[in-house]
């Protein structure tokens, strides 16, 4: 899940940040609101974690630009007051969620996970193909029964591809999709993070390369034999 956090607090965006990257999420920051515009516009993410109280364009504004273009990224709500009236005018700029501070990381975190299920309506909370199951929430891999130990990119990248429900993701999107915006996409790291997972995960492969595409994971049926890279 790719994350955008918008907040000029910069101790607690850059706590927050860390603290998502552990739970195995792709995140960007921006200090006030003229850079968390940029990068909204050049890159989709999934959530946006937006205070309304921002230097530079101003949060309200932001929001309003974010949800107005029909985007699928959600927004969820910081702010320092937790008043009724507060939340009411938060969500009707269109905001999909709000959260006062001080919040408890594990709220930010379930919030988070609720709103990118949202932001793709069609992905079940657990995720699957053939013997492989991924549940996001408990950050958990199974083939067979047997758990599965993955690296956070390993993780992201098997989820990315199970969620694409069988379509092709280049390795651009997954790129994009996992890892944040100081990746070099000019790096085989995408290549190599996918051989290491098809290791863990075992045989048969379930992860097949399209040449000149990218890597999809067939939804039903035994798939073909994986094409090497």
């Amino acid at each position: 899940m790719r994350i955008l956090i918008v907040e000029d607090e910069e101790p607690l965006a850059d706590a927050v940040a860390r603290g998502l990257r552990r739970e195995g999420m792709a995140v960007d920051v921006a200090y006030d609101g003229d850079a968390g515009h940029e990068k909204a516009s050049v890159t989709r993410y999934d959530v946006v974690v937006l205070d309304r109280d921002l230097p530079g364009m101003p949060g309200d504004e932001l929001c309003r630009e974010i949800t107005g273009d029909g985007s699928v990224t959600r927004v969820l709500m910081l702010t320092a007051s937790g008043s009724v009236s507060d939340r009411v005018s938060g969500l009707s700029l269109g905001a999909d969620d709000y959260l006062a501070k001080p919040f408890a990381f594990p709220e930010l975190v379930a919030r988070l996970r609720a709103l990118g299920r949202r932001s793709t309506p069609s992905t079940p909370p657990v995720l699957s193909a053939r013997d492989v199951v991924l549940d996001p929430a408990r950050r958990t891999v199974t083939r067979a029964g047997a758990g599965v130990e993955l690296t956070r990119k390993e993780f992201g990248v098997l989820e990315v591809l199970l969620t694409a429900g069988g379509a092709v993701v280049s390795s651009e999107e997954l790129l994009e999709r996992v890892w944040d915006e100081y990746a070099d996409p000019f790096t085989t790291t995408v290549r190599v993070t996918v051989m290491t997972l098809r290791k863990k995960l075992g045989e048969p492969g379930i992860i097949e390369t399209v040449v000149g595409s990218g890597y999809r994971v067939p939804d039903t049926g035994p798939g073909a034999a994986p094409v090497p890279d």
